[in-house]
């Protein structure tokens, strides 16, 4: 029973991020066909940051009725939008209206918001559902979390998307003109189609609801806690400071069930000062500003100059290291804010390199050398890795002080990813600050 809850508890994470990161590793097929071009994913970031709204929606009310907000019905229909703008995006992804006199692709950007509006407010409901259960199925619950990443990634490579050939102009259909040779990328056709891999994001938030239904049908006295499902406390920030959160006994011992009618106490005493509280939840800010704005702004920027294999090979290997990093952190639990945070600083140092690369492309450092392209992959894997093990841990120390904790968490996650994704977006977009090059036609000085 409980190897199920696990497959349970990771399968309901899978729906947490899935339909956004699916539709992040399709863009190289989407573009093409939408009339915005590559102008796009400027669009989506604007997108979801919009769909932040949700979040904030969710943690006013809790604040506002504490006691009104059924945790179970919130979750319930997140999932259920979220299978319906999935199916509806099958059909209608690149239908186009006239707006303002040019062609724009009004249902992608409508749907789009709907499945953003899903994940973002994942990240404040389906955590503090998740602290009903032991702590081992939190871990679990983030592996699923850093499956939603891998899973379409690893679909994406099998579908070829943006896998690409350099022609020599001259043999180009319809190009019969002399002159200097000129190579121009040429993308080669996918394995299956669009709406083929949006059906299967569909597929994969069904799971996540079936997933849910399951755990919500455990046996009260095996796993499941159903003492607390309106959420009745107010999340506040001295709550998610200060309140340990935990039911204290007749003789004044902090204590959790934990089985048939079994009792552990608490694994770390969650008696943290407000300045270490402080800390914990600026690492929850910066880690997620860091993975899930700041870089994957100019991934490409960091990647491509090195050739396409690579940069493939480095979203491939990056959506591998978040779950490898949450299978890590359940056999080693390290709690010690001084190596999370040492940890962050390594991370942020892998972090930096990929930026300082993709600010100096097309010439990054060792662009066309074997040692390049390694170190830029390795880069992207271990900046990933180390920072999901904090992500994680950070997530378990929450965890075990109270639900508002939980909640106040996934709001400085929110928090974090907005304040990345503002950042950059001008830099990319509207400064111009990184430039793109062409693999396929050499812009460095020999």
């Amino acid at each position: 029973m409980a190897l199920l809850v696990h497959v349970l508890a990771c399968a309901f994470g899978l729906g947490s991020w899935v339909a956004v990161n699916g539709l992040w590793v399709e863009l190289p097929l989407i573009v093409n066909a939408l009339p915005e071009g590559w102008e796009l994913p400027s669009f989506l970031t604007v997108i979801i940051q919009l769909a932040n709204l949700g979040p904030l929606l969710v943690t006013v009310m809790h604040k506002l009725c504490p006691g009104r907000l059924h945790k179970r019905a919130v979750i319930y229909s997140i999932l259920a939008i979220g299978i319906v703008s999935c199916i509806l995006l099958v059909f209608f992804w690149d239908k186009t209206t006239i707006v303002a006199g040019a062609p724009h692709s009004t249902a992608f950007f409508i749907l789009t918001f709907f499945l953003a509006l899903v994940d973002c407010t994942s990240s404040v409901t389906f955590l503090p559902f998740m602290m009903q259960l032991p702590a081992k199925y939190v871990t679990t619950y983030f592996i699923g979390e850093g499956l939603s990443g891998f899973v379409p990634g690893v679909v994406a490579l099998a579908q070829g998307v943006g896998m690409a050939k350099c022609v020599n102009s001259s043999q180009a259909p319809g190009n019969h003109t002399g002159g200097d040779t000129f190579f121009q990328t040429e993308y080669l056709p996918p394995n299956f189609s669009t709406e083929v891999f949006i059906g299967f994001l569909a597929a994969m938030m069904c799971i996540s609801m079936a997933a849910f239904v399951g755990l919500n049908r455990l046996p009260r006295t095996l796993e499941l806690s159903t003492e607390n499902l309106m959420l009745d406390t107010a999340p506040s920030v001295s709550s998610g400071l200060e309140n340990p959160g935990a039911e204290t006994d007749g003789g004044g011992e902090k204590s959790r069930e934990d089985g048939p009618g079994g009792r552990r106490s608490l694994l770390s005493n969650p008696k943290h000062s407000v300045y270490q509280l402080t800390y914990i939840y600026f690492l929850v800010v910066w880690v997620n500003a860091a993975t899930n704005g700041l870089l994957p702004s100019v991934q490409t920027y960091s990647c491509m100059p090195y050739g396409n294999l690579v940069y493939h090979l480095s979203a491939a290997l990056a959506s591998v290291a978040n779950p490898v990093a949450c299978t890590v952190a359940m056999f080693f639990q390290n709690r010690s804010l001084i190596f999370l945070g040492v940890l962050t600083v390594f991370g942020t140092g892998f972090g930096s390199y990929n930026m300082a690369m993709a600010a100096m492309s097309p010439c990054p450092l060792l662009r066309g050398t074997a040692a390049g392209e390694a170190i830029i992959v390795l880069s992207w894997l271990l900046f990933i890795g180390t920072l999901s093990y904090v992500k994680v841990m950070v997530g378990v120390i929450l965890r075990d002080r109270s639900h508002s904790a939980l909640v106040w968490c996934g709001a400085a996650a929110q928090t974090g990813s907005l304040v990345g994704s503002v950042t950059m977006f001008p830099l990319v977009n509207i400064y111009r600050f990184f430039e793109s090059g062409d693999m396929c036609n050499s812009q460095c000085p020999s």
